[in-house]
This record gives C-alpha cells, structure tokens and sequence, in this order.
C-alpha cells in the first residue's frame, strides 16, 4: 500500500504534545528551506543543519551556505512577539566534497535520480540523525522531499532506517504536497533567493549542461 508522507505529517503536527519540541532539519539550500521552514516553525523549535558535501565546488558551496543564512536571519527578523512561530538556529557542518566522491566512486555513470542519488541522500542524511542523536533533538528530517526531483519514498525510507539505527526519530514528509514547492518558488522570488536548476554535485551540473546543448 502506497503511503501518503503528508497525511502521516498531518496527523503528527495535529497532537499539542509535540509543539514546541526540537528538530533537526537537513536543508540542501535555501529556496527548498523557505517554505519547510515558513511552515514548520509554526510547530517545532528548529535547528537547520546544512550539510552538502554533493556541492563539489567551494565556491558555490560558500554562496548557498551565506544564503541559507541570510534566509534564515530575515526569518527571525520578521518574528513578532505574538506570532504563533519559533525562532529559527542554524548549524554549519563540515565541507568535505571528497567524502561524497567517494562515496559515489563507480556511480558517476548513473543517471540522475538513480542510485548515486540514493547513496547521496544516505550520507547527508546519517550525519543529520547523528547529530540529531548527539543533540537530544526529539526529530530529524530534511528539506528534500520538496522538489518534485527527489525521491521521497526513498528519502523517508532512509530517513526511517537510520533512525532505527541511531535510535532517534525521523520526521516523515512529503513537502512538494500542498503546493509546497510552487510556494518555495514564490518565497525565493520574494526574497530575492539564490536559486540554481542543479542539485550541486558535479554530475548533475554536467548533465543539465548537456540538456542546454
């Protein structure tokens, strides 16, 4: 039976007992963050991990960080004392383009969307419930469930697993729905967002370079 990520949120979100509590958000940039973040802080006190190591050139690793921040910042700006809204943290986690290579060494052949992207999701996703499991935070997700380029069947059923193994809990989501990414879209226009048509990774640049000729 095919499951509906959203519906499951829903239901969640929808219990008082769980409002106010930590999460240990994975964000891969800022315009997929800015609707996560404009509707979940509604709900969770959240901390936003960004951790690309797909980004495979500093310098482009360096502007979607600063923008993830600046996001982040204006968010906070806007907060008035009686918005039903929390104050948003941001944590930086280490650069180290070498590890995803390396972590796809014999997949660099794979189309986009296939199994290099899976073993992608695995690694930012394992240092985000780490980390979520070091912290004490009572949830961990990530924002990549919101472009309708991401699997996010598999990107929950990774979540699920390496909460079993770390032994904390995995936030299920599904964030294209409810017009979730037409909203980022707007958001990014908005705030005048950095906005690129590729993931980060080298392999993903190449192919939509190879698309434009």
């Amino acid at each position: 039976m095919k499951r509906n990520y959203q519906k499951e949120l829903d239901i969640l979100l929808a219990k008082e007992e769980n409002h106010g509590k930590r999460l240990f958000l994975h964000s891969c940039c800022a315009p997929c963050s800015s609707y996560v973040l404009e509707y979940l802080r509604q709900f969770f006190r959240i901390t936003v991990f960004y951790y690309n190591p797909n980004i495979t050139q500093a310098q482009e690793y360096g502007k979607r960080a600063e923008e993830q921040k600046r996001l982040i910042q204006t968010y906070n700006s806007l907060l008035l004392p009686e918005d039903k809204a929390y104050p948003i943290d941001c944590v930086d986690g280490p650069y180290d383009a070498g590890r995803f290579l390396e972590a796809v060494r014999g997949l660099e052949s794979c189309p986009e969307g296939g199994e290099r992207c899976f073993v992608c999701y695995e690694l930012r996703l394992r240092e985000t419930a780490r980390l979520a499991k070091e912290g004490r935070y009572d949830f961990f997700s990530t924002t990549l469930t919101i472009s309708p380029l991401k699997n996010a069947v598999k990107l929950n059923e990774i979540g699920e697993s390496l909460a079993k193994e770390y032994g904390t809990v995995w936030l299920p989501s599904d964030f294209k729905k409810k017009d979730g990414y037409k909203r980022s879209v707007v958001l990014s226009s908005e705030y005048g967002l950095y906005r690129q048509d590729y993931c980060g990774c080298a392999f993903s640049k190449a192919e939509r370079e190879k698309k434009e000729n």
